[in-house]
């Protein structure tokens, strides 16, 4: 489940590269809108599944489903495609390719303020109320640190207002008024201005105490800290949003346990999300490091979806936890870190030779320099977006290919790709989908699970049980 953070974490350019590697590494699957689906692309979706010999969305499809030696998994995606009504295809388009604008607003957005606290001096005089409001250097760096995030806060309100608040009602996502919206919002930017100056209070003692090799060990810091709020994540941050309870509902509760004995996830129990209350989009994660493992679903997925479905999704969020994909993730994002920091070096220290003396910035352990590092980082962050973007898609399609292969829900995958498909393009260009796409396209996910279908994989037997032990012969 993600947890509500401000948007003003991405504004600290470091913040931007935690938030990328943060709801992945949570194993979180991007939430869709309700899955509950019109009349007409319900009669579409048992069409396609009576002439696929599938039984109906109740089901739970056993291992192996009878004859599919007849499936073309290509025109079988394309029939599970067509029946999507055209109006809600291109309410899906819309909202999805809306959002390639706001990435550009939001980047163009932290630029222009980083430009104004600089030009305008703003950052300098910042800088001068710090060193005049206390003698440490660290306290210094939180003097200065505060303030930023208020004004950074204030001017992106509007555009975080218009993104989060009014164009999720448009669309039909959100069920909060704006009052509970702008208090969890208000929880969001406490949790950025603490989690913020602890780690520009940090990376600032690195500056003073390694100028010439600071981009190395600032490394290190910052995947420590992802670290870090990866860890209480769950513990302390999760339930300051969301209430979680365990799951009543026995049999959906027994076959993801049964799943996650399968595959050795140290969990006993499920919890469900209040989620509700917020959205109207599903999501469930499997969590934790270091014996904080646990298993969770929103609300809005039990009520929305079918039980092959709801086992398809928990056996893609195993699937991130199995494979290790927050490690994985984690080592990525610190690769990313170093190359980003590496560039920020050169450009921040040419800058200053530039222009320091304009912005009055000395050098980069200089927080009145703040603003210009969160440009280059923003800027190398925007131009990464396809490689960001692919470095997940990958992550999730391994996580695709082992749902399948847990749950055995060919149809349940190609139901729940349907229902994600609300929110998220379901059948981009290839470019389209490498440059704006974090996980694999509708089209993808449905030919995966008709491929899969189409192989009609069996259960292997195991030669122990068919062969009599010689003591016995």
């Amino acid at each position: 489940m993600a947890v509500p953070v401000s948007k003003d974490l991405v504004i600290l350019a470091l913040a931007a590269w935690v938030s990328v590697a943060l709801v992945e590494i949570s194993a979180q699957e991007t939430p869709a809108q309700p899955a509950s689906a019109s009349p007409v692309m319900s009669e579409r979706l048992n069409l396609v599944e009576r002439a696929a010999e599938v039984p109906g969305p109740g089901y739970s499809s056993p291992a192996v489903v009878a004859d599919t030696k007849s499936l073309d998994p290509a025109a079988a995606t394309k029939a599970w495609l067509a029946t999507v009504p055209r109006d809600q295809r291109e309410k899906s388009d819309a909202y999805f390719e809306g959002g390639y604008w706001l990435l550009l607003w939001n980047f163009l957005l932290v630029a222009a303020i980083s430009v104004l606290l600089l030009e305008s001096g703003i950052s300098a005089r910042l800088r001068d109320f710090a060193e005049r409001a206390a003698r440490f250097r660290s306290l210094q760096v939180a003097c200065y640190a505060i303030p930023y995030f208020l004004i950074v806060a204030t001017l992106s309100f509007p555009l975080n207002l218009y993104e989060h608040f009014f164009r999720e009602h448009q669309y039909g996502f959100a069920t909060q008024t704006f009052l509970p919206w702008f208090r969890e919002q208000l929880i969001g930017f406490g949790l950025t201005i603490i989690g913020g100056t602890i780690l520009l209070i940090a990376l600032y003692s690195v500056f003073r105490r390694a100028p010439r090799t600071w981009w190395i060990w600032g490394t290190g810091l910052v995947v420590i800290f992802l670290f870090i709020v990866v860890f209480i994540a769950p513990l302390c941050i999760e339930p300051l949003f969301n209430t979680y309870k365990p799951l009543t509902n026995v049999e959906i509760r027994d076959s993801i346990l049964a799943m996650a004995r399968a595959n050795q996830i140290p969990a006993k129990q499920v919890f469900e999300v209040d989620a509700s209350r917020q959205t109207t989009r599903i999501s469930a994660n499997v969590s934790g490091v270091l014996g904080t493992t646990r298993i969770a679903l929103n609300d809005n997925l039990l009520k929305q979806c079918t039980l092959p479905e709801i086992r398809m999704v928990m056996a893609h969020e195993m699937g991130h936890y199995v494979l290790n994909h927050g490690a994985k993730l984690l080592t990525y994002a610190g690769i990313f870190i170093l190359i980003g920091f590496a560039f920020t070096r050169a450009l921040f220290d040419a800058a200053v030779r530039r222009w320091g003396a304009r912005w009055r910035v000395r050098s980069i352990a200089d927080p009145a320099g703040l603003p210009f590092l969160v440009l280059i980082l923003s800027t190398l962050l925007f131009i990464a977006t396809p490689f960001l973007n692919t470095v997940v898609r990958v992550t999730e399609r391994e996580a695709d290919a082992f749902g399948i292969n847990t749950s055995r829900e060919a149809d349940g995958m190609a139901r729940v790709a349907l229902k994600l498909g609300a929110y998220r393009k379901l059948d981009p260009m290839p470019l389209e989908e490498f440059i704006f796409f974090d996980h694999p396209s509708g089209r993808a996910r449905i030919h995966m699970a008709m491929d899969w279908k189409a192989a009609n994989l069996p259960c292997g037997k195991s030669a122990a049980l068919e062969t009599v032990p010689p003591t016995q012969q």
